[in-house]
């Protein structure tokens, strides 16, 4: 190899992203094995992307990157949580709730920015659309082409991570 190929070549190394695009790659399945600061940062690095549309289905992320993080999603998605309907003409979603996916508990969807770092996110906002999710906030962001990563905020207080995957 002469002295330019080696120079094009090192060019080409130092040209290439250190980093993996997250956006292409990252998978719900991918999401439960990470910890909670991973989670942080793969929220914190991600884009808003655009208000979804359609029915999402939705894993709980409990004890991130723990050996029951899968186990406790499968439960709440079979008895208490399976997704979410998004309506983005309108603005709005519904969740799909119980063990029969009643499509309850509406929120008006919008971009803004994050409680988290400040930067723009979805907002799904239960505050006045729903009694029961009143103090309620999701904020959520792509982090592959059909995966979005949120967090749910009770008040202030950040308390767990979801996934919403959307079918191609």
């Amino acid at each position: 190899m002469n002295a330019m190929q080696t120079r094009q070549r090192k060019g080409a190394s130092a040209a290439a992203p250190s980093s993996r695009n997250r956006t292409t790659e990252t998978t719900v399945q991918q999401l439960l094995q990470m910890s909670q600061a991973e989670l942080d940062e793969l929220f914190r690095n991600s884009p808003a992307g655009p208000i979804p549309d359609g029915e999402a289905r939705g894993t709980a992320i409990i004890a991130p990157g723990a050996e029951v993080a899968g186990v406790a999603a499968k439960l709440i998605h079979l008895f208490t949580w399976q997704g979410k309907v998004f309506d983005a003409q309108h603005g709005t979603l519904r969740n799909k709730i119980l063990p029969l996916g009643h499509k309850a508990i509406v929120a008006q969807v919008y971009h803004a920015k994050s409680w988290f770092d400040k930067k723009e996110c979805i907002v799904l906002d239960y505050s006045k659309t729903s009694l029961l999710a009143q103090w309620v906030r999701d904020e959520i962001r792509q982090v592959g082409p059909n995966t979005y990563l949120g967090i749910v905020y009770w008040r202030k207080t950040k308390t767990i991570d979801f996934a919403l995957e959307f079918p191609n």
